[in-house]
């Protein structure tokens, strides 16, 4: 039988990916942007060098009353055909479901939002920016479609921006920030870049737990 969803890793414990929980992070292999100073490029490919999901969902198992949250992250979660029924899962375990993403996939986005608590939206620049930033022409109008979704949803969400002192100089950040007000979003959560990983095929979250064992306390 085939695997629900295709993962590159696991972080088993988390205090800073989901705002006020402790949490698992999954992150899910793939991903069609091609962004020059992705963190996690290892997973833009679509092979599965990660646990399986099976493995992770019995582990998620003996972690309850232990953790708050499960968050999906990536690469781009909402590409995988198979996330909507791995949420619903991890929220019929008792767990809150956060999302990592950078709204690749608006169509996707929409239909997943009833079963997410929480959202983490990668904005990566200005619209006029975009293509050039993920490599695929129309991603910026992907993009902002899926801010305007998760904005008029009503649940939580943070806008997040990496800022790259070449890719992203400061008249751009003032021009993101002028674009995000018009259409009421607050201005983003602005990360530095790290350069940790970049490009090496290789990321920080390419390990997990033992998920074979009993679980560690």
């Amino acid at each position: 039988m085939s695997e629900l969803l295709t993962l590159g890793g696991l972080a088993p414990f988390s205090t800073v990916d989901y705002p006020g929980a402790l949490a698992a992070v999954v992150f899910c292999q793939g991903c069609p942007w091609r962004c020059p100073y992705c963190h996690n490029a290892h997973l833009q490919t679509g092979r599965g060098e990660g646990p399986a999901w099976s493995s992770v969902l019995a582990w998620l198992k003996t972690r309850q009353g232990l953790l708050n949250a499960v968050v999906f992250s990536g690469g781009e979660p909402t590409i995988q055909s198979g996330l909507p029924i791995a949420m619903t899962q991890v929220r019929a375990m008792g767990y809150q479901v956060g999302l990592h993403t950078a709204g690749c996939a608006p169509k996707a986005l929409k239909e997943l939002l009833p079963l997410i608590d929480w959202v983490g939206l990668d904005i990566k620049a200005p619209r006029a920016l975009y293509d050039q930033i993920t490599g695929q022409p129309g991603s910026a109008a992907l993009a902002w479609e899926s801010l305007e979704a998760v904005h008029t949803s009503g649940g939580p969400y943070q806008v997040r921006t990496t800022v790259h002192p070449e890719w992203l100089p400061p008249q751009a950040i003032q021009q993101l920030q002028l674009e995000l007000l018009l259409i009421g979003v607050a201005s983003p959560t602005l990360q530095a870049f790290r350069s940790l990983g970049v490009g090496l095929g290789s990321g920080p979250f390419r390990g997990g737990p033992n998920l074979d064992g009993p679980p560690k306390n």
